[in-house]
């Protein structure tokens, strides 16, 4: 029979850093949570995925005995400055629809479990971050995030994996504190710009610039346009000032290739004319919370940020986009932009476009003007 010992062995074999354990508990706390806030959370019943059922790993395999979490730090290497600007880091290397990263490392983790007798299951909907405390591998932070103990030194840009198996191990000594340093002054919070961190360890997902620029419903709202600055896919605003992730900020890491490869095809340019065939080929496999369908959802991001930008470079595209796109999710954006950049040549095409429309898109052309100090 293995043990603990030569599990750990075996998954920093394959490159995970740390490795703890918990029991098959149900996870009592989370699911009170979820009560608690159902309708913050009502957006993922819509979407199918059941976060209430994760909470018992019995659902999850019946004969559950334990729960073992593997740490993965989500980055060991530097980022172009490009891509960090509009996209989270976590998104950036990712490998669930290309499989050819960590889906190969934890499919031989469990290949290993399974050569020595161990059923076990990798839920989606499990709480991980939780998992990962309850067997003692870190702590919380404020912003809702688990900073681990001995990955990515000690902060908060690690994904922890919980494989629940069949096998009784003894536990680890659970963590479940919020360790945030008493000077922090709450920066997280502070610096959470659409105010969804409503205090330490109280969040409201829907007002999450993560949650709004992939799952966000229709048109970005006025208010939420500026605060959400450049971000395209994702955020880090929380994790970038806190102190608690600056050792992991603070080193010299070699580049990403892959990540280097491909920033080209994530050129703002090329995202706001983007057809359904480059999406596919050239986006999807990295990025794929929103669908073919979504494609407006991605250009109306994109035009956000180009007129938060304030570049007057991107004023001829975002006039072209206008033009071309039926959209007008993506028009009343770029409208907005165009304002928000200002300037001449942005309150000409503004005008041009007051004659040619109406309703919403008329609406967001008579407030961009007034920004743009030509109101009509």
């Amino acid at each position: 029979m293995i043990s603990k010992i030569s599990i750990t062995e075996k998954a920093r074999e394959l490159g995970f850093e740390d490795t703890g354990f918990t029991t098959e508990e149900p996870f009592e706390s989370q699911r009170k949570l979820l009560r608690s806030m159902d309708e913050e959370y009502q957006w993922i019943s819509k979407m199918g995925l059941d976060l209430a059922g994760g909470t018992d790993p019995k659902t999850i395999l019946p004969e559950a005995r334990s729960i073992i979490v593997l740490m993965e730090a989500y980055f060991r290497e530097s980022f172009p400055a490009s891509m960090e600007a509009h996209f989270g880091r976590c998104y950036l290397d990712d490998d669930r629809v290309t499989k050819d990263g960590l889906a190969v490392r934890i499919k031989a983790f469990r290949k290993y479990l399974r050569d020595n007798g161990i059923d076990s299951k990798v839920p989606f909907n499990l709480p991980h971050r939780l998992s990962a405390a309850r067997a003692g591998m870190g702590t919380f932070g404020k912003n809702c995030l688990f900073y681990s103990n001995n990955v990515a030194l000690g902060g908060s840009w690690v994904l922890p994996i919980a494989v629940v198996v069949d096998r009784k191990f003894e536990p680890d000594e659970p963590t479940l504190e919020v360790e945030c340093p008493d000077w922090c002054k709450n920066a997280c919070i502070a610096a959470c710009p659409t105010g969804a961190l409503k205090g330490p360890r109280k969040i409201d997902p829907r007002k999450c610039i993560s949650f709004l620029t992939y799952f966000g419903e229709g048109l970005t709202p006025m208010e939420l346009r500026e605060p959400m600055g450049l971000w395209v896919y994702g955020c880090d605003r929380c994790q970038n000032v806190c102190p608690r992730n600056s050792a992991w900020l603070a080193q010299k890491l070699p580049p990403n290739k892959r990540v280097v490869a491909m920033t080209e095809d994530f050129d703002l340019l090329r995202l706001l004319h983007m057809n359904g065939e480059y999406f596919e080929k050239r986006i999807w496999p990295h990025m794929f919370y929103m669908s073919p369908t979504d494609l407006w959802r991605w250009k109306m991001n994109v035009a956000r940020a180009m007129g938060n930008s304030l570049n007057p470079e991107y004023i001829p595209h975002l006039i072209r986009a206008f033009r071309e796109n039926n959209d007008e999710r993506v028009t009343s954006m770029c409208a907005w932009a165009l304002g928000r950049i200002g300037g001449a040549e942005a309150g000409a095409a503004l005008k041009d476009f007051l004659n040619e429309n109406e309703g919403q898109v008329r609406g967001e052309i008579l407030q961009a003007l007034e920004m743009n100090g030509q109101a009509m």
